[in-house]
């Protein structure tokens, strides 16, 4: 029994680190490339701390736990790029997007700890 509670726990977890369903994913190289396009709105979902402390130019800081209710404020038909620190809270953004009729999601894999611009 203790097995198959773990197992649900690992699955559970797993299933949470997995993209939502047509979200692409660049490396910071391929973010690099994108930087600059003005046809791309960037959304860093980290806290306002760890974005003061370091971020990219090009990015609007909306943390995580107020994007769902900022979503209004940005362009559903832009080709939209999130990241955060390690991409794990980007990912769950990328979700939240989708879910609010995004189309063209694309998060930063490996995140900030990743970029080094």
């Amino acid at each position: 029994m203790e097995w198959l509670i773990i197992l649900i726990i690992i699955a559970f977890f797993a299933w949470r680190m997995m993209p939502a369903k047509g979200v692409r994913t660049i490396d910071a190289a391929g973010l690099k490339d994108k930087l600059g396009n003005k046809s791309v709105q960037f959304v860093d979902v980290r806290t306002p701390a760890e974005y003061k402390a370091r971020h990219i130019k090009e990015f609007k800081n909306i943390p995580l736990n107020t994007l769902p209710s900022k979503t209004e404020s940005l362009d559903k038909s832009k080709e939209t790029v999130v990241i955060c620190q390690s991409g794990m809270r980007s990912a769950q953004a990328a979700r939240v997007l989708k879910k609010n009729g995004f189309e063209n999601v694309v998060n930063v894999r490996g995140g900030m700890g990743a970029y080094n611009g």
